[in-house]
């Protein structure tokens, strides 16, 4: 694909508005986005255009002059995406939408925590909280552009939705899609008990510059090495698609020998990521020119502790992480399958996956293939890619299933007996 940063302004806009449907973070006729052009120009989505099906054609641009460029009436709130850019001269994209989770808490007066976990505060800055105006009305853009002007980049409108900005587009989305995770996941932990969230000296320890290795310059690329790029970049667009990774976090490793291995890079939008994002470790030396995910020395010493394991996913799947921010113990002996491909999963403190990666590496293995690390991400090995992310995608079914299971009755899982039978059936070497 083409960088983002290099198509047009209308191309971009349709492009997110496509992907936030997609997501089911807007509908139909809901939500709307704004570029704001080095002249001054404001490109916005139309009003009464199907959003699921918008293309750049749809986009309208409204020159300084007040001159309106398109086929369509610009959205009805243009009022206050004009008003939020008078008020920041330094933001140049806007995005909004009436996601679900963050519509719930705007109509119970309250705005997600993103402490809830590690990445999202620096994504998302501080929240602001802006009150009820007639849609479309100066009155709505003064409450809005005047939350932005006290430095707000991310802002929830009381019985309405939330808006987010910044310095580009797809940072924009960002921030927007990171605070929903972050609200959809205050939900989920809701109906396990009350969510933990993390101190300020956790998240000056997940602020680490660990993945900055040295770096080295590779010499050949393999046969072996491109069909595994290729490949990971299948299963994080999947993993994407299927809601359990986010554009900004979400990490995918293959060993390639002995002491080399690949990952997802630090930085790059899940949805977009390419062959050629894809960073090689050697040698604990990073490819030159790329920056690895986070996780890469937790990475390199499950590998090298582990010569059974060939691929490591680290995660956020927004349903089982609700077990990994509330006190709830995951419980696996729910059906055959999960028990078998996860085995008892344990849960780890947070920050141990930066100051004691030798540790938490030696605990996943045959017996522990899983891991839940508090307020961060789920780790799953396996002895393929295709491996890891099934026991990626059977915790978070088995997370949805128990979460619903809450709203009929208790809980039975199977027993010792049960487990027992299992183990001796599909477990024994």
């Amino acid at each position: 694909m083409q960088p983002f940063d290099l198509l047009t302004p209308a191309d971009q806009i349709a492009m997110l508005m496509r992907r936030i449907y997609e997501h089911a973070m807007t509908t139909t006729s809901g939500g709307n986005l704004s570029i704001r052009d080095e002249d001054g120009s404001i490109w916005i989505s139309p009003s009464g255009v199907d959003k699921g099906t918008l293309r750049a054609s749809d986009v309208v641009c409204i020159t300084p002059d007040g001159s309106v460029i398109g086929a369509h009436k610009p959205s009805i709130e243009y009022p206050f995406h004009q008003a939020i850019y008078a008020a920041r001269p330094d933001l140049r994209a806007i995005v909004h939408a009436h996601p679900a989770d963050l519509v719930a808490f705007s109509i119970v007066r309250q705005i997600p925590d993103t402490r809830i976990i590690p990445q999202a505060q620096d994504i998302c800055g501080q929240v602001g909280y802006a009150p009820y105006a007639l849609p479309g009305s100066k009155e709505l853009g003064d409450n809005i552009a005047g939350c932005f002007a006290k430095g707000f980049d991310s802002v929830l409108l009381e019985n309405h939705g939330v808006v987010c900005a910044g310095q580009s587009l797809l940072q924009t989305y960002h921030r927007f899609e990171t605070l929903d995770f972050c609200a959809r996941l205050h939900v989920h932990a809701r109906r396990l008990g009350q969510p933990r969230l993390l101190t300020d000296e956790q998240l000056k320890v997940f602020r680490h510059h660990k993945h900055y290795l040295l770096e080295y310059i590779p010499v050949l690329r393999t046969t072996r090495e491109k069909e595994l790029r290729k490949l990971i970049c299948e299963i994080v667009h999947r993993a994407y698609d299927q809601h359990i990774m986010t554009s900004t976090e979400g990490t995918l490793s293959a060993r390639l020998s002995d002491d080399s291995f690949l990952i997802t890079p630090y930085g790059v939008d899940r949805r977009y990521l390419e062959p050629a994002d894809i960073v090689t470790i050697a040698a604990g030396q990073r490819e030159g020119g790329k920056v690895p995910s986070r996780a890469v020395v937790l990475h390199g010493e499950v590998y090298a502790r582990h010569p059974e394991i060939s691929a490591i996913i680290t995660a956020q799947p927004p349903q089982a992480m609700a077990f990994g921010v509330t006190d709830a113990p995951f419980n696996i002996r729910t059906i055959p399958e999960s028990y078998v491909m996860l085995r008892d999963v344990p849960k780890v403190p947070f920050g141990m996956q930066v100051t004691e990666e030798a540790k938490l590496a030696a605990m996943l293995g045959g017996d522990c293939p899983v891991v839940l690390i508090e307020n961060d991400a789920l780790v799953a090995v396996g002895s393929s890619i295709l491996q890891a992310f099934d026991r990626l995608e059977v915790a978070e079914f088995t997370a949805r299933s128990i979460l619903r299971a809450k709203l009929l009755g208790p809980l039975v899982g199977m027993d010792e007996k049960q487990v027992q039978a299992l183990c001796d059936a599909f477990l024994k070497s």
